[in-house]
């Protein structure tokens, strides 16, 4: 039994390379598919193709966490499987100001993605096999996973909907007609407790049910000394229930329903550092005659790592999702016919105090919003082992977002953000010129997308396959954006008038995007020996173009310049080539592959003055003419003795602004002019050179159950976090490892003892530049160790 557990470890606790669509009915990642394995690490089946197939079979690039291992690390989240994939980096200030990215492709920088609802994440995020469009949904706490795949490069030929970057594909276990039930409760540091369980059995002889839950709270990490309360709570609630249709073999319908919960009093961010600029000393935040003296302020601490801050206005998060989807599978013989129909939605409402400092500067900020998709997938997927394979499909896809974007000031905010005086003649700035002055506004964005899609495989000679795939993309996209200024007091006087509306300012627009792309790719495959493929393989991706809906640069007049609503989509090249290898009799696997990708008109921010003589010099999200990344990337899993399994991977990537001309300017060479920066040459944000994960895992027999061992470890080299690339927004290498170690029972009971951040590393998980570019720099600290005990119970 400890060489099948050793198996079972070993298989699902690596990243491999494929995707399930069958898979969604297996037992992937569930304790009992060590039977399959006597000798070796068992196979993982996936569906990257759309057809079940051995891992190890599929010519191309990704990575697998079995559910089991997603248990046994205690990963409920993407921010988590980072810890298990190098190749995923993740950032997420609160759950809307989330972005993920794949090889650093994606959203690169959170701005890209947060609160800008015109534009879409160049991953994809799927969850059986519906795409979810808001990266904000990432955030929310999974429940009861069977698979987890990460996919490398464009997708598109074979997935609903067209990425650039990858995609996150997640697989819930199906129901079972064989009764079944988990339940897990765990208790730790800072209070938290985390409740997580499923159960799953007949209804009938062709009617199946699961229901999932998982439920975490968590005390707050930072300490507030001005309002006493502790800041960054977890709260967090997630239910999944499920029927599965299963009439004959010939034809089996799921329908899933599921609704996620977060409320919390989160999520702040402490002073990191100050940084200097070519400003005035006096519109600069640190220095004897800079802002924080001024008002004879201090922050709570200068070393994050106290995790403490003294924020004075409001805070809170309270956002939730959830859906309906129905996934219908007829085997017709010849091929499998497959539909997809999904509605989901989204709401997002937080309170921020965006100075982050305990001055009255802002007193509120938020962007109430409403998501609503609508999505339908149909694809046909031959049978069969023949020379000739094939997948085509048809997808459709509706989305709405409206908005209300809030901000209001306090009597801090005029000296802050304007000085004492303004204008040519130096006009004196009441102190209450900005008390209570505020925006508020209506946002409406719509989007269509329409595409036919297909791959066909076909085997040339009996070890060489050759791959065709090709996608056709049509995308209708509406926005309009609406705001009004109000409150504060009366003023008539012209500098000071124009000095509030440098602050906020009104106003209105309307834009509209039509786009169609063609996009696909090639592969060949050759299966050198039993134990070895090699593959080489070109994909052309498209990442759809989009609507800014933050607001506009404004012209002389103070209009803003329509030109600047449209976002240009991004069309990504990739070239890759790898080898897969089965060896010692299955006791390792060695995978490696090696990539080049170049991205034309890539969605960044940019400072631009040529679409109109009058147009201000002020950032916007725009297009670059072109980012290049190039790497290697290497998986291993290795059975070393009996119950005694690890895993290494390694992830290499160099990515360039290779044509970068117009871009946000570092804070050390910003002067009282804002001005634009070539940062042509220089490396891409929030990408780190290097990324490792590895782990191990050990059972070894004691009495009538067994003692288990759980280890995992990922580090990541610096990188820079903001899109300026400063020398004061850097985050520097940092490495995390978790822990566990329990006892199982015969009947499956385990009782187990974990750390988190086991060796309490202090490390940045994203940093924000302070609105109005004063130096301050702010920053997320990582959570301190966190021990507890988890106890679970089997059916």
């Amino acid at each position: 039994m400890s060489r099948r557990l050793a198996g079972l470890l070993a298989t699902i606790g690596v990243p491999a390379l494929a995707t399930p669509l069958a898979a969604q009915t297996t037992t992937a990642g569930d304790p009992t598919r060590v039977e399959t394995a006597d000798d070796g690490i068992a196979p993982v089946i996936v569906t990257a193709r759309r057809r079940a197939e051995e891992e190890q079979r599929v010519p191309a690039a990704l990575s697998v966490v079995g559910g089991a291992l997603l248990d046994r690390s205690y990963t409920v989240n993407t921010q988590g499987l980072t810890t298990l994939i190098p190749s995923l980096n993740y950032s997420s200030a609160n759950p809307r100001n989330t972005a993920f990215t794949i090889r650093g492709l994606g959203s690169s920088v959170v701005a890209v993605s947060q609160a800008n609802d015109g534009l879409e994440s160049g991953v994809g995020f799927y969850v059986d096999q519906v795409y979810h469009a808001r990266p904000a949904t990432a955030a929310f706490d999974f429940a009861d996973i069977a698979q987890v795949e990460e996919l490398r490069g464009p997708q598109g030929t074979l997935f609903g909907k067209n990425t650039t970057a990858g995609a996150i594909n997640i697989t819930t276990r199906a129901p079972s007609f064989t009764r079944e039930g988990f339940a897990e409760l765990s208790y730790g540091s800072h209070d938290l407790v985390q409740a997580k369980g499923w159960v799953s059995g007949p209804i009938s002889d062709s009617v199946a049910y699961r229901l999932s839950v998982v439920s975490t709270r968590r005390d707050g990490v930072i300490a507030n000394i001005r309002t006493g309360r502790d800041t960054n709570t977890l709260g967090t609630q997630a239910v999944r229930g499920q029927l599965l249709f299963k009439p004959d073999d010939a034809i089996q319908m799921r329908v899933i329903a599921d609704f996620t919960n977060f409320q919390a009093y989160c999520c702040g961010q402490v002073y990191l550092r100050t940084g200097t600029s070519l400003r005035a000393a006096n519109r600069q935040f640190g220095g004897a005659a800079g802002l924080a003296a001024q008002f004879g302020y201090a922050p709570a601490s200068t070393n994050p790592y106290d995790r403490v801050t003294d924020i004075d206005g409001p805070l809170g998060t309270d956002t939730n999702e959830g859906g309906v989807s129905a996934i219908t599978d007829w085997n017709l013989g010849f091929a499998t016919l497959t539909s997809v129909s999904a509605w989901r939605f989204w709401n997002w409402d937080a309170e921020n105090d965006r100075d982050y400092t305990g001055l009255p500067v802002q007193l509120s900020q938020h962007i109430p919003s409403r998501q609503d998709q609508y999505s339908q997938e149909v694809r046909l997927a031959s049978n069969g082992a023949g020379p000739l394979s094939y997948v085509v499909g048809l997808y459709a896809f509706r989305q709405r977002i409206t908005g209300r974007p809030i901000s209001i000031y306090g009597p801090a905010a005029a000296r802050y953000l304007i000085g004492t005086t303004t204008g040519a003649n130096n006009t004196a700035v009441p102190a209450n010129l900005l008390d209570g002055y505020g925006q508020d506004g209506r946002t409406d964005f719509r989007s269509r997308s329409y595409a036919a899609f297909g791959e066909v495989n076909y085997r040339i000679v009996p070890r060489l396959t050759a791959t065709l795939g090709l996608r056709y993309t049509q995308e209708d996209k509406d926005g309009s954006y609406a705001t009004t200024v109000s409150g504060g007091p009366v003023v008539t006087n012209a500098a000071l008038v124009s000095a509030r509306l440098g602050v906020l300012r009104p106003q209105s627009y309307r834009a509209h995007d039509s786009d169609g792309s063609l996009s696909g790719r090639g592969n060949l495959a050759w299966q050198v020996s039993d134990a070895t493929l090699a593959y080489a393989s070109y994909a052309r991706g498209f990442k759809s173009g989009g609507i800014n809906m933050s607001g506009l640069p404004l012209d002389n007049s103070n209009q803003p310049v329509l030109a600047t609503a449209v976002v240009r989509p991004e069309r990504n090249e990739t070239y890759e080539v790898g080898l897969k290898n089965d060896l010692f009799d299955r006791r390792l696997i060695l995978n490696l592959d090696a990539f080049y990708t170049k991205v034309h008109d890539f969605q960044a921010t940019v400072v631009e003055n040529s679409l109109t003589q009058t147009v201000q010099l002020r950032g916007y999200l725009s297009n670059i003419p072109e980012v290049t990344v190039k790497g290697v990337e290497a998986d291993v899993t290795a059975l070393l003795l009996p119950g005694l399994s690890a895993r290494a991977n390694v992830a290499y990537a160099d990515g360039r602004y290779t044509d970068y001309p117009a871009g946000p300017c570092p804070l050390e060479v910003q002067t009282a002019a804002t001005t634009r920066c070539s940062l042509t040459g220089r490396r891409l944000a929030s990408l780190p050179r290097f990324a490792i994960t590895a782990g191990l895992d050990y059972t070894h027999p004691l009495g009538r159950g067994a003692v288990v061992l759980h280890v995992d470890t990922a580090s990541r080299s610096g990188y820079n976090g903001d899109p300026s690339l400063s020398r004061y927004t850097t985050i520097d290498a940092y490495n995390l490892t978790n822990a566990n170690i329990g006892y199982r029972f015969a009947d499956g009971t385990e009782l187990i003892v974990w750390a988190r951040n086991l060796l309490d590393a202090d490390y940045i998980q994203n940093l924000t530049v302070q609105a109005g570019n004063s130096g301050l720099i702010l920053g997320s600290p990582s959570d301190p160790r966190t021990i507890g005990g988890t106890v679970r119970f089997r059916m």
